[in-house]
């Protein structure tokens, strides 16, 4: 299991990379393995505002239906359209091809409600 040290991590298995005010948004290798193959992702519109741990997308499995919290507040300036014709590449590419959305935040404080990888890594094999 992946987990890159540069990004930061949410206790429901997303991850953010932080560029300036822009956060990319995605799911982690731990929870794209506990899915299985991923057959369809619903993706919210450009320019939905978001609050953190409110409702981001939807993800389908072949095992379950999951909802995606956002893990920052603030407006979804782009989202991986190619997610919509290749959904599997949340399984085969999750931290680069695989991101989920790009969210513009205003409240950089949000940030202390993320772990490092250090301590994602504990939460997960505390889940198993």
């Amino acid at each position: 299991m992946k987990i890159p040290p540069e990004l930061k991590y949410s206790k429901d298995h997303g991850w953010v990379r932080i560029e300036g005010t822009i956060a990319i948004v995605g799911i982690t290798d731990y929870a794209q393995h506990k899915l299985a193959d991923i057959v369809f992702v619903e993706l919210p519109e450009k320019g939905k505002k978001v609050t953190r741990l409110g409702h981001l997308a939807v993800i389908e499995s072949v095992k379950t239906v999951v909802d995606v919290l956002s893990p920052l507040s603030g407006e979804v300036i782009e989202v991986n359209k190619e997610l919509t014709e290749k959904p599997e590449l949340i399984n085969q590419s999750p931290y680069e091809n695989g991101w989920i959305v790009k969210i513009r935040f205003p409240n950089p404080e949000e940030l202390k409600n993320l772990i490092d990888n250090k301590a994602y890594e504990a939460f997960t094999k505390e889940s198993e």
